[in-house]
């Protein structure tokens, strides 16, 4: 199932499952704080381009985590000065992150499986 948002995939040969979203924006706020233009292009970054998100897509899941109290937020000036609102892990964003991580692991372990077994 993929998400049907404004993320886009730059080759159909990486479609966007439901909650890699999450999980997406976690990680790359997991180094740093980041502005919301930073997160979506840490995300093209650690994703070797295959992803990019528009806001339509980031702002929303923002938000969403930051009402989980997976990520907190504060406004300071951006590299061009500019005010911008920028988000960190908290500590129950790092284990939702270390959790999911280890979720999603179990996920592409079981299909490698699946699809290297002997059966077509």
């Amino acid at each position: 199932m993929t998400y049907r948002t404004s993320i886009r995939a730059m080759s159909s040969d990486a479609p966007l499952l439901l909650g890699t979203l999450d999980l997406l924006v976690l990680k790359a706020v997991s180094l740093q704080p980041l502005h919301g233009l930073g997160v979506s292009r840490r995300i093209e970054q650690i994703t070797k381009g295959a992803y990019t998100v528009g806001p339509g897509s980031l702002f929303p899941a923002l938000h969403r985590l930051e009402q989980r109290g997976w990520l907190t937020s504060s406004e300071a000036a951006s590299d061009t000065n500019r005010r911008a609102k920028y988000y960190r892990l908290t500590a129950a964003g790092r284990r939702q992150l270390a959790e999911q991580a280890k979720s999603w692991s179990r996920v592409v372990d079981v299909m490698r499986t699946a699809l290297e077994s002997g059966g077509s």
